[in-house]
């Protein structure tokens, strides 16, 4: 099954280099989209956001203003080219700002006329094309399409998802490099920068950075709890696996859960919507935890998991058996990938967000899957690791088993506590840990002459025994905090340092806040089945330096638990497709520079706050 899997995805990958060697020419509005914004009462910028393998000559633009005077042009320096119709000229390629000037200001709409031409990597020029916009001075930083463009299909996929129709869309992600008033282009965002990855088009670089991009997102909380499922389940297994079947399980369940997360990933980026947050519900994680409560009670050996006989006797060849195995690993890898995986990081957000621009979902999928290949190594490594704690059977065999039990349903507590109140979450925690420390003998006495080991298992179940009794206090003194259980009974008064959010619920309400905000404001997009949320929230916003410089900003929530329809609005509003997202507004506008997707550190975050803080200070 994997030898064919992998031919499989050999000669996908040949059939990708093959058809992106003949692409397809984009309409000239597409190739060359044009976009424009009043800075202030005497500039205007032009840009251009030129796709790749395309450019447009320097010396082709011509500007023409009805009811204003233009005065003088700022085009930035471009790159010679030796062109085969012109011969040696001065192009454009990538993102180019153009300023105007206007002579004398302005105080009413104005009709700009914008002419250019450009042509394609391919051979092919195109005529001559004007476009034209009309600009309000009276709303300046508002940035405005040509009107065709919208209509007739020319707009990004991600402006068409987010439902704009006419209008142009005020986004971050649409519009990275936008110029704030009286400041020079923001730097995108990191998303927007991973993005840009793969529109480089070099397969090599894409798998790589993507690879490696995995192979760091491979040791936060979101990709964690699937060491103790695959561990558990080739631990299951017995001490007769072998060290080559240990390799082909692991490699099934992390093929499975790439090809899901490659195909629920390109999915995402060309509907607007995470298929994972959908499943993110009591019915669907209370039975993938239950699924997980059935396999640790296996490995405590309350039954036997085995196939019934007669299918046994019909799967008596052990090759067949084999495959039936990897079979179920994949099956296993891809529900994971889709229940225990859903938050948003940086490296998914830049891949479906090319996606959604561009609609190539080949090359968005093969960096998708070059990173659940990257998420995965770490898991196969473990996985073959885990034949290694089984020498051999007997009393050594039935503890690994015990302890991988253990460890499934500590997955079982933490896929399901999302959706539990938080006091059955704290009793669960606490009932695993002080059974787990009698299945250790933390209350049984040593005999005189025990060895080491013991010992220190003995000292290990009274360490849970503890825990699990201050949890079970904490429980019962009203604490809700399974990592802090005790604080609520500490004497004094104690200073909260998380900051209060106000909650924001649809894009109204989020409209009507932005309009009346006095200072910088924050909107926050969280959900309590996201873990990367919760480390922001614990760790992050909870740190006394960062807490002191929140408090310049409005702090917004947007609470997306539930992924109801307001909620999917908010989130197409600025092109996210799920937590955790944290984003910037000074005079209403979003900051591009400083949007935040996936977890970071408090002083990461701080460096955050400082850049949004100086561009609010300028305004």
């Amino acid at each position: 099954m994997i030898q064919r899997f992998l031919v499989l995805l050999i000669g996908l990958l040949c059939a990708v280099s093959i058809a992106r060697a003949e692409p397809e020419l984009l309409p000239v509005e597409q190739a060359f989209r044009m976009s424009a914004q009043v800075i202030d009462g005497s500039t205007v910028e032009v840009r251009f956001d030129i796709a790749d393998g395309y450019y447009l000559y320097r010396d082709k633009f011509a500007f023409v203003a009805e009811q204003a005077a233009l005065g003088r042009t700022d085009i930035p320096r471009g790159k010679m080219k030796k062109d085969e119709i012109f011969g040696d000229v001065e192009v454009h390629r990538g993102t180019l700002p153009i300023r105007l000037a206007l002579a004398g200001g302005a105080d009413a709409p104005i009709t700009l006329r914008v002419s250019s031409q450009g042509c394609a990597d391919a051979g092919i020029c195109y005529p001559p094309t004007e476009q034209t916009v009309t600009l309000d001075p009276l709303r300046p930083g508002v940035r405005v399409w040509p009107a065709g463009l919208q209509a007739d299909g020319g707009a990004s996929l991600l402006d068409r998802l987010r439902g704009k129709g006419d209008m142009p869309v005020q986004s971050a992600q649409a519009d990275a490099a936008r110029t704030l008033p009286g400041q020079q282009a923001a730097t995108e965002s990191e998303d927007a920068s991973i993005a840009g990855i793969i529109r480089s088009g070099s397969l090599w670089l894409i798998v790589v950075t993507f690879f490696g991009l995995g192979l760091l997102l491979s040791f936060t909380p979101c990709v964690l709890p699937m060491v103790p499922i695959l561990s558990g389940i080739i631990v299951g297994h017995g001490a007769h696996i072998s060290r080559a079947h240990s390799l082909a399980l692991s490699l099934a369940y992390v093929l499975g859960m790439a090809v899901t997360y490659t195909l629920a990933g390109v999915a995402a980026g060309l509907s607007g919507t995470l298929l994972a947050t959908a499943l993110q519900n009591a019915w669907v994680l209370g039975g993938f935890a239950l699924l997980f409560v059935l396999l640790a009670l296996s490995m405590f050996g309350v039954y036997e998991l085995q196939l019934p006989t007669a299918l046994q006797s019909r799967l008596s060849d052990s090759a067949n058996h084999r495959r039936g195995s990897l079979a179920g690993l994949a099956a296993m890898g891809a529900l994971s990938a889709l229940i225990v995986g859903p938050c948003v990081a940086a490296p998914l957000a830049g891949a479906l967000l090319y996606i959604a621009q561009t609609g190539d979902a080949v090359l968005g999928g093969l960096a998708l899957f070059s990173m659940a290949l990257g998420m995965g190594a770490p898991l196969i490594a473990v996985g073959v690791a885990s034949r290694s704690l089984l020498p051999h059977t007997g009393p050594w065999m039935e503890g690994v088993k015990r302890l991988f039990g253990v460890l499934l349903l500590a997955t079982a507590i933490w896929i399901a506590q999302p959706v539990l109140p938080a006091l059955i979450g704290m009793l669960a925690w606490a009932a695993l840990l002080i059974a787990s420390s009698i299945y250790l003998h933390a209350l049984d006495p040593l005999p005189p002459h025990a060895g080491g080991w013991h010992r220190l298992w003995k000292g290990v179940g009274v360490i849970a025994l503890l825990a699990g009794a201050s949890i079970l206090i904490g429980a019962a003194a009203g604490s809700r905090d399974p990592l802090q259980p005790l604080s609520i009974l500490r004497s004094g008064a104690v200073t909260d340092a998380k900051p209060a959010f106000e909650p924001i619920g649809s894009v109204a309400e989020l409209d009507a806040r932005l309009a009346t905000a006095d200072r910088p404001v924050m909107l926050d997009f969280y959900a309590d089945w996201c873990v990367s949320c919760k480390e922001m929230e614990r760790f992050t916003f909870a740190d006394p330096a960062v807490a002191a410089q929140l408090r310049r900003f409005v702090l917004l929530k947007a609470d997306v638990t539930a992924n109801a329809p307001e909620h999917q609005a908010l989130l197409r509003r600025f092109g996210l497709y799920g937590p955790p997202g944290i984003l910037f507004f000074v005079g209403g506008q979003e900051v591009a520079a400083a949007r935040t997707v996936g977890s970071q550190p408090a002083d990461t975050f701080l460096a955050t706050l400082a850049r949004v803080a100086a561009v609010s200070g300028t305004r």
